[in-house]
C-alpha cells in the first residue's frame, strides 16, 4: 500500500467526491425503488424505467429511451422484449423511420402503471421528507448539473 502522504498525488477525500456521492446516492435510492416494485410487480430496474418513459413520453423508439433513462441500448432492448413476451408493451415499425422500433403500453402495461405509480410516488414522498428544508435547493441543483451536463453531451450545443 502507497503512502497516503505521497506529494505527488493530490488531495483526494474520495468521501467529499461529488460524482462519486451522487452515484452512489442513486444507486440507492434506485435500488429501494426496485426493492418495492420488484417484490410488488416482479419487474426489473431495467423494465420500470422502460415503462414508466413510456407512461410519461407515450410512443418512443428504444433509442428515445436508451438516451432518456441512462441504461445501454441492449438493456433497453432485453426489458422491452420481456415486456412485450408479458403483453405489458407493443412494438410497432416507425412509421417515420422503418429501421426503428417504436414501444407502447398495453392496456395491460397501463393498469400495471396504475398500481406501480403510487408506489413510486411513495417512495419519492420519503425522499422529500428525508430532505426536508433542503429538498428545494436539492431540486435546483440537481436540474442545473442535468441541464449543463445535457449540453456538453450535446454536440451541437
Amino acid at each position: 500500500m502507497e503512502d497516503q502522504d505521497d506529494p505527488a498525488l493530490p488531495g483526494f477525500d474520495l468521501d467529499r467526491f461529488t460524482p462519486y456521492r451522487l452515484s452512489v446516492a442513486a444507486e440507492r435510492a434506485s435500488e429501494g425503488l426496485a426493492r418495492l416494485y420488484r417484490a410488488r410487480f416482479g419487474i426489473s430496474v431495467a423494465e420500470w424505467r422502460v415503462l414508466a418513459h413510456l407512461e410519461h413520453s407515450g410512443n418512443v423508439s428504444v433509442r428515445d429511451i436508451e438516451a432518456r433513462v441512462a441504461l445501454e441500448k441492449s438493456k433497453v432492448s432485453r426489458a422491452a422484449s420481456r415486456l412485450e413476451t408479458a403483453g405489458l408493451i407493443a412494438k410497432a415499425v416507425d412509421p417515420a423511420d422503418r429501421r426503428l422500433l417504436q414501444l407502447s403500453l398495453t392496456p395491460e402495461g397501463r393498469a400495471l402503471m396504475a398500481e406501480m405509480l403510487p408506489v413510486a410516488l411513495g417512495f419519492q414522498a420519503e425522499i422529500e421528507a428525508r430532505l426536508g428544508d433542503a429538498l428545494a435547493g436539492f431540486e435546483r441543483g440537481l436540474q442545473r448539473l442535468l441541464d449543463d451536463m445535457e449540453d456538453k453531451d450535446d454536440p451541437s450545443a
